[in-house]
């Protein structure tokens, strides 16, 4: 059961006409593209320059989206990124997405981030900037 739930980071991105499939709505697969950009700006805000790329880094060991509403062009989603109780080595990220200026929630998803060893593949401590963040 998930009793912590923290929003740490927020960003716009625009829909574009081809993040559009045959049926006319944004394609199933851009949902968790939309979700990966917001993971990545937030880890990049921690500033962890080449540890991050050569010895260590965040690997995902699952995914989720529950789609709601259908996305589709033009528009801007927003993507709302929620941060669960950290453990040693990983921490749980939520999401919701919306379409910008609308409050409702079109899609909301999960992904377990874990962070590894690039050399070994072993989990080791999370990074203690994105620890504290997730307090």
């Amino acid at each position: 059961m998930e009793h912590h739930r923290k929003l740490v980071y927020s960003n716009r991105m625009p829909i574009r006409w081809g993040d559009e499939d045959a049926m006319g709505h944004v394609n199933n697969t851009v949902y968790f593209r939309y979700m990966e950009q917001t993971r990545i700006e937030w880890l990049e805000s921690f500033r962890l320059g080449t540890a991050w790329t050569q010895t260590e880094g965040p690997v995902i060991v699952n995914a989720s989206c529950t789609f709601l509403i259908p996305l589709t062009y033009p528009g801007d989603v927003e993507c709302r990124m929620f941060v669960g109780a950290p453990g040693r080595s990983s921490v749980p990220t939520h999401y919701e997405l919306r379409l910008a200026g609308d409050d409702r929630l079109f899609a909301e998803g999960a992904a377990k981030l874990v962070w590894i060893n690039l050399s070994s593949g072993k989990s080791i401590p999370l990074p203690e900037a994105m620890r504290a963040s997730c307090l």
